[in-house]
């Protein structure tokens, strides 16, 4: 099957660049991915590497100005969501894609009872009545497991313990059946348990609806539990692609591998004392022009200080975005690479 067949998010040379007062700040630099139908694909790297600004780029999110998109194009099911209008824009927000916030109770409008904000987008791209929009309201809840869905629409946000809110903005944003979920660290604020709990329900919810999913954190962990493709991001670029096994398994980008040994194994294995990633992300003031992770890369040359090395495929779906032979031959880690 052909790749635009089977995607249902193509995204190419995207370029996202905010105005301050200091000067621009390129917060993403040619971002080109795509999202499968089905398929989860996780979207990891430190704060500040423009992973949440990609994703908000995508669907009309950012403030505008200061925020600019300077080139590209965001195809879903073939239409281009940057060159569409503002009417058309909100029709596919909420009604084609959803979205799921890092903090639900920023989210929620704290003056509205559930019930009511999630018949909203139910009569507003479905067109149902209000009646019918409170039934699927209820089935929605009972959808995301909460208990007693239906006599709890009237309840008000504050009522609701953090995983609870987290679940009502999952049903929120399953309203009217997208194609593809966009979820920005929804469980970053909330405790382990709870964690399990709500990836388990994601995972859950992807496999009997059907739907395409990104998901957005910070934890390699988490992604090793529910992605089918890993996007590894690091200064407003991608730096690796891959499926989740070979990611792990094979990292190829030495900032992938540093993520890597960040976190406890996910295998159970024993391991090496925890290891930390020395420096600072990039100040983005400018388009890059030489590799971003240049200063902080332990196998950096001087051609890493001249050229920004674009992705090369190394492997069946996998790509990674580096001149050290190492990145394109696992056989070479640790080689010495000579000016």
């Amino acid at each position: 099957m052909p790749e635009g067949d089977r995607s249902v998010l193509e995204v190419r040379d995207l370029n996202t660049v905010f105005r301050t007062r200091g000067g621009e700040v390129h917060a993403v630099n040619s971002v080109s991915f795509d999202v499968e139908r089905g398929e989860l694909l996780g979207v990891v790297g430190e704060s500040g590497s423009g992973k949440s600004v990609t994703m908000m780029s995508l669907i009309g999110l950012l403030p505008m100005p200061p925020a600019e998109i300077r080139s590209g194009e965001v195809l879903l099911d073939g239409e281009d969501l940057l060159k569409v209008s503002p009417k058309r824009l909100r029709e596919v927000r909420g009604g084609e894609v959803g979205f799921v916030f890092q903090d639900p109770m920023t989210s929620l409008n704290p003056v509205f009872p559930v019930g009511f904000q999630i018949a909203e987008p139910l009569r507003r791209h479905m067109g149902m009545t209000k009646a019918q929009a409170r039934e699927r309201s209820v089935e929605l809840l009972e959808l995301v497991g909460i208990p007693g869905a239906r006599g709890r629409l009237d309840d008000y946000p504050h009522q609701f313990s953090g995983g609870m809110r987290q679940r009502v903005m999952i049903a929120i944003a399953l309203a009217c059946e997208p194609k593809l979920l966009i979820a920005d660290e929804p469980t970053t604020a909330l405790d382990v348990t709870i964690q399990a709990q709500i990836l388990e329900l994601v995972h859950d919810l992807r496999d009997r609806l059907g739907m395409s999913i990104v998901w957005i954190t910070h934890d390699l962990g988490v992604i090793a539990q529910i992605a089918d493709r890993v996007l590894v991001m690091y200064g407003g670029q991608v730096v690796e692609k891959a499926p989740v096994k070979p990611l792990f398994n094979d990292p190829r980008h030495p900032y992938t591998r540093a993520l890597l040994k960040t976190i406890p194994s996910v295998t159970g294995a024993r391991q090496p004392k925890l290891e930390t990633i020395e420096g600072q992300p990039p100040i983005l003031g400018a388009a890059p022009s030489a590799c971003p992770f240049r200063d902080r890369c332990p196998l950096a040359f001087d051609r890493c200080h001249r050229e920004n090395p674009a992705r090369e495929v190394v492997a069946p779906r996998h790509d990674v975005a580096c001149f050290h032979p190492s990145a394109h031959d696992p056989s070479k880690i640790g080689a010495e690479v000579a000016a």
